[in-house]
């Protein structure tokens, strides 16, 4: 059985990092491996009560990752709707490239800490195109953004899906993930950056030419404040919602989306329908990528099944041995997660490291959360923010490694290392 098992998660694996070659959607690849996965756990097992039991446990921690994520990308989307973004976009008025990349660098940390990697990839990489004419200067962009978000997402616990993940687990808390990984996240971004400057150092900012309006019904000023400042109060208001209540972060995030629903019908009361619906939650709904909501469902269900069959505990009884050091076997995971999804892999580790011996908080969760969430901007396909961006400006796999990767792996050790020295000397 569980030689079975472990080819099938390869083999899944496999077609999930492959998915732009093979084209096959990583969403079917997840499913058909967790669906065979389950099966052959189940039809192995004497006690179908048990394998029962281990299911509900997985569905019930996997409910609560997706159900968090559709709250926060609706409410986004719903930011999105009213043109809620322009009050950070429309204040980066700039000529020179090199002051423009610093710019976008610090606003794609910040916003992504906030909202989430792959979302601000959208938006950051969707306003070069306003601000940007030249396809080269775009790319350059696009592939700084896709480090600054990811780096940006791994210090706070809404920031990146696998950050996300450790906090909902219990691994990590919010206060101390925060305080932390912030200056090694910016190390990591900070390197790249200036190193790009310097390259983009003179040019000017060749902007393209304004197009005209669309016909959609805009949002007035308040309309878009209003949405825009409640929108992001209550993605802030989750982790202080989980440390006052104790309940999941799901229910935070769920119990925000109905206060901005309420607050939205409340706003477009008087309007026709036809001019309401783009600004309704509903509308917002139909747009939030129900193909990645359903990928962390076959991929978290399929890592489960090699933790319920104790495949995992011994992968890491393995490294332990092979390896020794816990900071070198974080680091690995790291890179690793350049070439396949991070989430998988966090999901893995969760599974392969007990609480009991390594409690909230401790050096190998808030290392993990680190080198997971920025490893992947190694190589554009090792992350969703460079999925996204690699979807927006149809940048080539190749280009990216051979501009990108380099700069970004540099800011990947530069952080690690000052998170290792920095635990040495004042460690917890």
């Amino acid at each position: 059985m569980l030689t079975a098992l472990v080819i099938v998660f390869v083999l899944a694996y496999a077609a999930i990092a492959l998915e732009h070659p093979i084209k096959i959607n990583k969403s079917a690849s997840a499913l058909i491996g967790a669906g065979l996965l389950w099966t052959i756990y189940a039809v192995s097992s004497a006690d179908a009560h048990l394998v029962g039991e281990n299911l509900s446990e997985s569905l019930m921690s996997t409910a609560q990752i997706v159900f968090f994520l559709m709250g926060a990308m609706t409410i986004v989307e719903v930011i999105d709707a009213h043109n809620g973004f322009e009050v950070i976009t429309s204040r980066i008025k700039t000529t020179k490239l090199a002051t423009l990349m610093w710019m976008v660098g610090f606003v794609s940390f910040f916003l992504s800490s906030i909202l989430d990697n792959l979302t601000t990839t959208i938006v950051m990489v969707s306003l070069m195109k306003k601000l940007l004419d030249k396809r080269e200067d775009r790319l350059f962009f696009a592939g700084i953004i896709v480090i600054a978000a990811n780096s940006g997402g791994a210090w706070t616990p809404i920031g990146d899906v696998t950050t996300t993940m450790l906090w909902i687990g219990g691994q990590i808390t919010a206060l101390n993930i925060m305080k932390g990984l912030f200056v090694p996240s910016l190390i990591n971004l900070l390197v790249p950056l200036a190193v790009t400057a310097f390259i983009l150092k003179g040019k000017p900012v060749v902007s393209p030419e304004r197009q005209a309006e669309s016909n959609a019904v805009a949002s007035t000023n308040a309309e878009r404040n209003i949405m825009f400042c409640l929108g992001l109060g209550i993605l802030v208001a989750v982790p202080v919602f989980k440390t006052v209540t104790h309940l999941p972060p799901f229910m935070g995030i769920l119990f925000g989306l109905g206060i901005l629903w309420l607050v939205g019908d409340l706003l477009h009361r008087d309007k026709c329908d036809e001019d309401k619906d783009h600004f309704t939650l509903v509308h917002a709904l139909s747009k939030i990528d129900m193909g990645s909501i359903v990928f962390f469902i076959g991929i978290l269900l399929a890592v489960a099944s090699l933790e319920h069959t104790h495949i995992l505990t011994s992968l890491a009884q393995w490294l332990d041995q092979a390896v020794g050091r816990q900071d070198v076997i974080v680091m690995i995971i790291g890179l690793v997660s350049a070439v396949v999804d991070n989430v998988p892999l966090v999901a893995a580790s969760m599974g392969m490291y007990d609480l009991a011996q390594f409690p909230p908080d401790s050096f190998l969760w808030e290392f993990m959360a680190y080198c997971a969430g920025t490893g992947g901007s190694i190589l554009i396909i090792g992350s969703a923010a460079g999925v996204a961006a690699m979807g927006l400006e149809k940048i080539d796999f190749f280009w990216y490694m051979k501009k990108i990767s380099g700069l970004a792996l540099l800011g990947y050790f530069g952080g690690a290392l000052f998170y290792i020295v920095e635990m040495r000397l004042f460690g917890h």
